[in-house]
């Protein structure tokens, strides 16, 4: 079984570069682009790593992490 890792970053081109290089070193790959789609995700989804943005709308990555 891989290790499943959740990207959330609000700035698209960062996230898509992060989600193929994750891809391409064989992880499992989950992305939001916001906390409140991350919080969905993970009420459906067990993650093993979360690489969440700091500074984002609506709520931090900070927030987020709580």
């Amino acid at each position: 079984m891989r290790d499943t890792i959740l990207v959330v970053d609000d700035d698209e081109s960062l996230r898509a570069f992060l989600v193929d290089a994750l891809c391409a070193a064989g992880y499992d790959v989950l992305e939001a682009g916001n906390g409140k789609e991350a919080i969905g995700l993970l009420e459906r989804e067990s993650v093993d790593l979360a690489l969440v943005d700091i500074r984002m709308p609506q709520m931090s990555g900070i927030d987020l992490l709580q």
